[in-house]
């Protein structure tokens, strides 16, 4: 049996070690970056959080919204961790529509921390609040999803990937084509004459209609962190994944925790039970009135 499972495990491991191969000709080329926030003890990072903020109003929160978000989230703990004054700055550059003001006929005010940031300015741009758990990056290998339980979801790494993913297009494909060549994003378009006789793809990724957002340089930060491509793409990725889940490094305080108070529940219901029941054990009666002794007021309240 033990011989079997420990074959099972090592068949698993394989299949994830060899995913990345696998997904190369029909489906989007997902990196596996790594972030802070990572594993049953990780956290966010509220520096690079602030870098991925920074990133996403600049590069793109012209096209795309994050409705779900409120500006006073930025100040909070576990978040970006903005000083209030400077949260309460950055609502106030943008406005929002007070149908209460203007004898109700509303009109444009300054953003207070209360209010969300502004919805997706375009119809085909999505909103972002929920991104990095509304998208996986890591699936199967062959429906098993192997990959998953040992890398995650892959929403940040699918974000990142997206963002760094853009290439020139293969020599198949005809000049004609609406789009920008993205090797991580797989639901866009495909040019037939990049298909083989089967109609498999020859090469991973599609077209995405998004322009590249960001380039290396585009932003510079006060702390003088890097600033290529890849390092936004990760700090922007970190940033959306707090906004989709702003809760994370509380889950984890809990989940810890929890599994502390469980193991010293568990290690006291041992002792305790071994206490009881080593008289039985022992080829005697389990621990009673006879065998409490000394004090007979004690032998009493047993």
């Amino acid at each position: 049996m033990l011989k079997t499972l420990a074959l099972g495990a090592a068949l698993g491991t394989s299949l994830v070690l060899a995913a990345p191969a696998v997904q190369a000709a029909g489906e989007g080329v997902v990196t596996d970056y790594a972030f802070p926030f990572e594993g049953p003890f990780g956290a966010y990072d509220p520096i690079q959080l602030q870098r991925g903020l920074k990133v996403f109003t600049e590069a793109c929160i012209a096209c795309h919204g994050l409705s779900f978000v409120a500006y006073r989230n930025l100040s909070e703990p576990g978040g970006p961790m903005l000083p209030v004054e400077q949260m309460r700055a950055y609502a106030e550059q943008f406005t929002v529509f007070d149908p209460t003001l203007d004898d109700g006929f509303g009109a444009e005010r300054p953003a207070t921390p209360a209010d969300r940031f502004p919805q997706s300015g375009l119809a085909n741009a999505p909103d972002l609040s929920l991104m990095a758990k509304a998208r996986a990056g890591f699936h199967g290998p062959y429906g098993t999803g192997l990959n998953q339980l040992f890398r995650g979801m892959g929403g940040p790494e699918y974000i990142a990937s997206v963002l760094t993913g853009y290439r020139d297009p293969p020599d198949c494909a005809p000049d004609n084509i609406e789009g920008y060549y993205n090797i991580a994003f797989s639901a866009g378009n495909y040019p037939v004459e990049c298909t083989d006789e089967h109609g498999h793809h020859l090469y991973p990724g599609s077209w995405i209609n998004m322009p590249p957002p960001i380039a290396d340089g585009q932003v510079d930060f006060d702390d003088g962190a890097p600033n290529d491509l890849t390092s936004m793409a990760v700090d922007t990725a970190a940033f959306l994944m707090w906004a989709a889940e702003p809760k994370l490094n509380q889950r984890k305080q809990a989940g810890v925790t929890g599994i502390i108070a469980l193991v010293v529940l568990s290690v006291l219901l041992y002792l305790t039970n071994k206490r009881v029941w080593a008289p039985v054990k022992a080829g005697g009666r389990p621990l009673g009135r006879d065998q409490i002794g000394g004090d007979p007021t004690l032998r009493d309240r047993a």
